[in-house]
């Protein structure tokens, strides 16, 4: 039987996860939550249009992809405040009214500068860097429709075989991490799958980019997961798990509910 092992939401786009025993699926595909706020270049600070729907391309923004040392940082959304750490270390802890986040932009922006990431901020348009989001609205997915995101444990432990480094759920920034599937079985699922009381309809899979070749703990490039994906495991595109979208009205999902394919 397939359950539920693991579920994460984003608060800040690109930072740490928060893991939870269950997540709020709303009416709009997103998590309840789940990237609520997002670190943008100076010249990015408006949305872009796709579709009639708000984008917010990550590249255009802090994101593991291009700025693997922010792996490093552990940050905090709690009531209106944001706390970030470094190994244990309060970096800033301030709240989303101006001040606050200048303060909040100013520290993120001088822990990138003395990383290894520190050339990146020297590109056009980048600084100042800018806190943007209300902290409670959900809108700075990769993708402008949102979706939930899902991959199996067995998928992932697989990778973890063909790798020396160490690679955990935590790299894929997954919503939803089952049990109890075959290696790639989710990559299978077509039509309708069910977790819990809450139906979904199956997307497409998850192509994944280079923020699944930072160790989560170090920030550190150390697999070269992109290519092993590709000649490893015989993919045409380097893919990975796969995004959902709520039947109805949406509804909670837990820690343990049951993982059915509908059709």
């Amino acid at each position: 039987m397939a359950v539920v092992t693991s579920l994460y939401r984003y608060p800040v786009k690109g930072f740490t996860p928060e893991p939870r025993a269950e997540l709020i699926v709303q009416p709009d595909g997103r998590i309840a939550g789940d990237r609520v706020l997002a670190f943008r270049f100076a010249d990015a600070t408006t949305p872009e249009d796709d579709g009639g729907l708000e984008y917010w391309p990550k590249s255009r923004g802090l994101a593991l992809m291009d700025f693997p040392s922010i792996a490093r940082l552990h940050v905090e959304v709690d009531d209106g405040v944001v706390r970030v750490s470094e190994d244990g270390r309060l970096l800033v802890q301030a709240g989303l009214d101006d001040a606050g986040r200048r303060e909040l932009e100013d520290a993120v922006t001088a822990f990138v500068a003395r990383s290894s990431d520190a050339q990146v901020l020297g590109r056009p348009g980048v600084l100042p860097l800018r806190l943007v989001g209300d902290g409670a609205t959900s809108r700075f997915q990769d993708r402008a429709r949102g979706f939930v995101s899902l991959h199996g444990a067995s998928t992932v432990e697989q990778v973890d075989a063909a790798v020396p480094a160490p690679v955990d759920d935590r790299r894929f920034r997954s919503n939803i991490v089952v049990s109890g599937t075959a290696p790639w079985g989710e990559l299978e699922w077509s039509g309708r799958v069910r977790i819990g009381d809450v139906e979904f309809e199956v997307q497409r899979p998850i192509g994944r980019c280079a923020a699944i070749t930072a160790n989560p703990d170090t920030g550190q490039r150390d697999a070269r997961l992109l290519r092993v994906l590709t000649t490893e495991f015989g993919q045409n595109e380097a893919t990975l798990g796969i995004l959902l979208l709520p039947v109805g009205d949406g509804g909670t999902v837990r820690v343990g509910d049951e993982v059915v394919a509908t059709s």
